[in-house]
């Protein structure tokens, strides 16, 4: 006799037949089954829980391929405008089609969408830990922080919104290196994350392509050509991307570097046959490996190489699909409308190369004319900025180009060519302007100034947050941006609410959808509804139990994985990102200090209990970053070992900070630190997680954090220290961290500390490196911002234990930051296409169905 469910398990039985093309458990138990002993070939006598999640993924899969096969029918019947987005980097958890596959089904509430939530009921007889099963997935970590994971969330935003899209990227073997904590100090290791194989992924060999490097220019009676190249080939991997309710599933393609059969064949012919089949990994080895560094520019030439294998493949793949008309039909010949069918948005400078291989593509091969090929390739382009600090924007040596590419070199110099003309044309006689606006710096060592090159060669030029934009506008690029204001716009960057609410906070979804309904899930605007119920005492102490639930798992997972108990009544005080200088992880270590000085100075005082968890990874070759990390963890250990101190603070670094973990924390953090100098980060994604997820906001006027105070009113955001005027301002006087060593006591005492080796009494010297920097050339200005940091601390511990009320404005207030939102605005204001609600005929109807519907779409 089966044993009654308790309440709780209640909840979680909710039926799988919302799985697309589940009909019942059984049959979704029977797909499992003939997985794990066809796809697996194992039996359950052997099976590992890797097994069965495998099995698991498979059966999704499954049903999600019909679906997929269906979209692409649709988009060859209704031949819709398609967008493509090409970047070199990309942050995805593996399992994440298996979370949106089960979310975005059909027959069953989207908020209880956990994977053991849908997958438990189906296997009591197996006995599977759905938790267990989840700490399977892989992080997919094929890109760095918070702008890799902005091309995951959009990707999820096009399927939803029912828009044509394709995502690109490189299958590096390789990702984001997993980072360790040894003695405090950041160890790297290798990222295998494809050493278990790839569920989600499909490879299309039959869609291989070439990509051609090094080489020379001939020039010929028909025009230049490129000869004596050496050839890579690139091999397709294509991963399903579903939509939430509306069965489109788009592709992201990812390409991987193969050798051709006939590579150093000379080398064959005279008997070197193993050292010619040892060669073929420096071809394969593109796509071996991600660089794990997005700040600083590193000019090398296996970077460029990967760069323009991307944009290479992705292009003919594009023009191929361009071509390509429906059966019996001649195919497109003419690039007349080839703006008006593609739109490639080049996300920052990394695929900037895609400019004059298009060119190339036209000119050399397709023998369209030069004006003609310019107008269609500004037209099909359009640039997405990321950062404003100038170690990030890539310039590349003429010299590396040259003998890399020397065919887009020679394009490069006549688009720049056509630039100058123009310049000079509207400004005579000033020559600083050209300068500054070339597309080759002068200045030593010549460059290829790829921002430029991205600016010149779209027909729109965006931001990511207003502030970001406008410092594009009236700083970075104020030359551009004066002679084509039109050019410029703001795009401020959102999260999918998908991921980023129903899947890793649950509860939080569960409890938002009982009282506004479910809509707010496609349409995060209706958040704004939650204000009627700020003052609503049970919402108030469900929003607090939630919170509370969420703080006691992460306190287990916290205590498991790091042996530090942590009080989960505390205050959960969290910043995670990339460990660099312009973050100011600095200023954050210099407050614990703080703390802790004022804990032991008067341990009877008042304090408001605090967890203090910071994570992040910092570049390999970045010595600042590492010693950062380094300082905090010394701290730690000084603070978690002092019996003064006890419970009242802890300090808790992260180690190999990732996606998965993100999930786990941001549901159960109380404050976000987003505490970087004001100008200086582009907009951020973070902030818009913790604040949609319940925390409230520490953070300069700086990013997203400024539009995030507009949408919930300042008061209700913890906003301290510099404007960007005031930073300017600073600038020009002069920024002297000396004077606020001298006159602000506490920092003078943790600085002394940190100089003197108290953190560090077997070398007191350790931390010299950052002292120096804080005291004689910091950037970012740590000092400057240090005392209204720490009033503004003092106003977060006065406000903690009554801050609910503030909590449930800032979600309210989130509506803004979906990623839904910032795509219609890509879609509709640069690449010309509507989003639309229309569902594409499940797999089920006939295909008679795909052509109304293509009929449809035509007609709206």
């Amino acid at each position: 006799m089966a044993t009654p469910l308790t309440d709780q398990e209640k909840r979680k039985q909710i039926s799988i037949r919302g799985i697309v093309g589940v009909e019942n458990v059984a049959e979704l138990k029977k797909g499992f089954n003939r997985h794990l002993h066809f796809t697996l070939v194992k039996d359950r006598n052997i099976a590992t829980p890797r097994d069965y999640y495998f099995a698991l993924a498979h059966t999704v899969r499954d049903h999600l391929v019909g679906r997929w096969i269906r979209t692409q029918q649709f988009y060859y019947e209704a031949d819709p405008k398609v967008a493509s987005g090409l970047r070199t980097r990309l942050l995805l958890r593996n399992g994440e089609k298996m979370g949106q596959t089960l979310s975005g089904s059909r027959s069953f509430p989207p908020t209880r969408n956990r994977l053991s939530l849908y997958a438990l009921p189906a296997f009591p007889s197996l006995g599977l830990d759905m938790e267990e099963l989840e700490e399977m997935e892989e992080d997919a970590g094929l890109g760095n922080g918070g702008l890799g994971r902005l091309a995951a969330c959009f990707l999820d935003s096009m399927a939803t919104l029912g828009l044509a899209a394709y995502g690109y990227g490189i299958r590096y073997e390789y990702g984001i290196f997993n980072q360790k904590i040894r003695d405090g100090w950041q160890v790297e290791e290798a990222d295998d994350w494809l050493r278990h194989g790839n569920p989600w992924e499909k490879a299309r060999p039959e869609y291989m392509l070439p990509v051609h490097f090094y080489g020379r220019v001939e020039e010929t009676k028909d025009g230049p050509k490129w000869v004596d190249t050496q050839v890579v080939l690139a091999m397709p991997y294509d991963t399903p991307i579903p939509g939430y309710m509306n069965n489109t599933v788009n592709t992201m393609r990812l390409w991987s570097a193969r050798a051709p059969n006939d590579f150093n064949l000379r080398d064959f012919n005279v008997g070197d046959y193993i050292q010619a089949v040892l060669d073929r990994n420096l071809a394969e080895n593109i796509s071996r490996v991600l660089y794990p560094n997005d700040n600083f520019f590193e000019g090398k030439e296996l970077r460029l190489k990967q760069e323009y294998f991307v944009v290479a493949a992705t292009l003919q793949d594009i023009i191929r699909r361009f071509k390509t008309t429906k059966k019996g039909g001649p195919g497109r010949t003419s690039f007349e409308s080839f703006p008006d069918k593609v739109a490639i948005q080049l996300n920052d400078t990394h695929p900037a190369m895609a400019i004059p291989e298009l060119m190339r593509i036209f000119v050399d091969i397709e023998k369209l004319d030069w004006d003609t090929a310019w107008d269609l390739t500004k037209r099909t382009f359009a640039y997405t900025n990321h950062t404003v600090l100038p170690e990030a924007l890539e310039r590349w040596p003429v010299e590396l180009m040259e003998n890399l590419l020397p065919r887009h070199l020679q394009i490069i110099y006549q688009i720049n060519q056509a630039h100058l003309d123009r310049i000079a044309a509207l400004f005579p006689e000033d020559m600083d302007k050209l300068r500054k606006m070339s597309l080759i710096e002068e200045d030593g060592c010549k460059r290829v100034n790829m921002a430029h090159l991205c600016i010149v060669g779209s027909h729109a030029v965006n931001g990511v947050a207003e502030i970001h934009s406008n410092i594009i506008k009236s700083d970075v690029f104020r030359d551009f941006s004066e002679l084509e204001p039109d050019k410029f716009q703001n795009k401020t960057n959102g999260i999918t609410p998908r991921r980023w609410l129903l899947l890793c906070n649950p509860g939080l979804a569960e409890l938002i959808a009982e009282v506004i309904g479910e809509d707010y899930v496609k349409d995060l605007s209706q958040l704004r509804r939650l204000n009627d119920f700020v003052e609503d005492a049970a919402f108030i102490r469900d929003v607090c139990k939630v919170k509370q639930d969420n703080k006691v798992k992460f306190a287990q997972f916290v205590e498991k994985e790091y042996r530090v108990k942590i009080n989960p009544a505390s205050m959960f005080d969290v910043h995670v990102k990339r460990i660099h200088e312009y973050k100011r992880q600095l200023l954050n270590c210099l407050h614990i200090i703080a703390m802790y000085n004022r804990i032991r100075k008067n341990p009877n005082a008042p304090f408001v209990p605090r967890t203090v968890i910071i994570g992040g990874k910092a570049a390999p070759g970045y010595h600042m970053a590492k010693m950062i990390i380094k300082l905090i963890t010394s701290v730690a250990d000084v603070v978690n070992n002092d019996p003064v101190v006890g419970n009242k603070l802890k300090v808790v670094y992260l180690e190999n900070y990732r996606v998965s973990l993100a999930e786990k924390v941001i549901p159960a953090t109380d404050l976000s630190e987003q505490i970087s100098t004001a100008g200086t980060e582009a907009s951020g994604t973070g902030n818009m997680k913790f604040m949609l997820n319940g925390a409230l906001t520490i953070g300069t006027l700086d990013g997203a954090n400024v539009e995030m105070a507009e949408e919930a009113g300042q008061e209700n955001l913890f906003i301290f220290g510099m404007t960007v005027e005031d930073v300017a301002e600073m600038d020009k006087k002069g920024y002297d961290a000396m004077t606020y060593y001298k006159t602000i006591p506490e920092l003078k005492q943790v600085m002394d500390q940190i100089t003197s080796g108290f953190f560090c009494p077997k070398n007191p010297d350790l931390f010299k490196d950052l002292t120096n920097m804080l005291f004689k050339h910091d950037r970012f200005k740590v000092f400057a911002d240090f005392e209204d940091y720490l009033k503004c601390q003092e106003k977060v511990n006065n406000l903690y234990q009554e801050w609910t009320k503030m909590v449930i404005r800032n979600i309210a207030a989130t509506g803004k930051f979906s990623s839904d939102r910032t795509i219609t605005e890509y879609a509709t204001e640069v690449w010309g296409v509507e989003p639309t609600d229309l569902k594409i005929p499940a797999p089920n109807e006939p295909r008679e169905a795909i052509e109304e519907t293509a009929r449809a779409l035509k007609k709206m």
